[in-house]
């Protein structure tokens, strides 16, 4: 029988909370209702529960027992993540995460493991490839409009202030590659498959901050195709598209690129075209945030379609450890000097 109306509880109301509280009230229509919202700074529970007709709460496990929702989507920092998927395993609820999964590679794989045990709906809001302009570079390459993907480069660079609306940005030891760059390396998975190995250079070059604010990494994927992605804070561009993403995709047989402003350019077998996949403005969103903003829309439609018919998000555990695996890969490879295999989740059996 068909889920119809599924009770959503949102942990985290925070600056990009904003989005995901949104991005639910817009999926109305399609089933989601938010019936709790909850943060440890009651202010800041209290105006989200005004805003989206929720019952406010500053303890999670409360919030759980007094409204027993469906699905409950994390929107913390990832040092809390482990502790709250553990209280939502206890009780059987569908999970979601914010990347990053959680701050240490031994806390990743507990949550993978909890996961697989308990046998939860579970999945990670990675939403860069579910942008406009995303989707439709990944079905150009599904239906082998350059055929065998080679080679690619896909760049984040900007020098906006990120850190404006989210200062605790300035004291993370590990900054760009945790925070940007995991959504970078999940776009070289999302188009050119698994990566064998990578290298990795990184810099700081702002003075007033503790972690990298630049990174360049030169990937080679199990199928022989390599990867360039390439993120700073720092960049002096002009313009700035910030927080638009540039790729270029080689084939066997063509090439793809995408441009600011959602602009495609494909030249396929001797044929060349343009495309407009821009990002549409909904009635809660802005520029330039908006590219970023209607992924998550889109995430959230997909894992609620997911949740209704009873199987996995793309976005599900173990696709995001091995998303999660290439960032700790980075971080040892620009350590190390050398060329890195990434680490492998040994997925425990039910």
């Amino acid at each position: 029988m068909p889920i119809e109306n599924i009770r959503i509880a949102i942990i985290g109301c925070g600056f990009y909370a904003q989005n995901h509280l949104n991005a639910w009230r817009g999926l109305a229509d399609e089933g989601a209702t938010i019936v709790a919202v909850c943060d440890i700074d009651a202010e800041k529970a209290k105006l989200a529960g005004a805003e989206f007709g929720a019952e406010c709460f500053t303890d999670a496990a409360q919030m759980i027992e007094e409204t027993n929702p469906d699905l409950i989507d994390i929107v913390t920092q990832s040092d809390s993540h482990k502790e709250l998927v553990e209280l939502t395993a206890r009780h059987n609820i569908a999970t979601i995460v914010q990347k990053p999964l959680a701050t240490t590679w031994d806390d990743c794989c507990a949550i993978g493991d909890i996961v697989t045990e308990t046998g939860i709906f579970f999945g990670v809001h990675e939403n860069f490839r579910f942008q406009a302009p995303m989707m439709r570079l990944k079905q150009l390459i599904t239906n082998d409009v350059i055929d065998e993907v080679s080679f690619a480069k896909i760049s984040f660079r900007t020098g906006f202030d990120v850190f404006a609306a989210q200062p605790y940005l300035r004291n993370e030891p590990k900054l760009i590659i945790q925070d940007l760059g995991i959504h970078i390396l999940d776009l070289v998975r999302f188009f050119l498959g698994e990566v064998a190995n990578l290298s990795c250079e990184t810099q700081k070059r702002l003075p007033d901050i503790v972690g990298e604010d630049s990174a360049t990494m030169l990937l080679r994927h199990e199928t022989g195709a390599v990867s360039i992605a390439d993120i700073s804070f720092s960049a002096k561009c002009s313009p700035d598209v910030f927080p638009e993403t540039l790729i270029e995709i080689e084939g066997s047989n063509g090439l793809i690129k995408l441009k600011s402003g959602g602009k495609i350019e494909v030249a396929s077998n001797g044929l060349n075209w343009h495309e407009d996949a821009s990002t549409p403005l909904l009635n809660w969103t802005e520029r330039p945030w908006h590219v970023t903003q209607e992924s998550v829309l889109n995430l959230n439609r997909h894992i609620l379609q997911a949740y209704k018919a009873g199987h996995p998000p793309d976005t599900e555990i173990n696709s995001a450890l091995k998303t999660q695996a290439l960032v700790n890969a980075a971080y040892r490879a620009a350590k190390e000097a050398r060329s890195i295999t990434p680490q492998i989740w040994q997925q425990k059996v039910k």
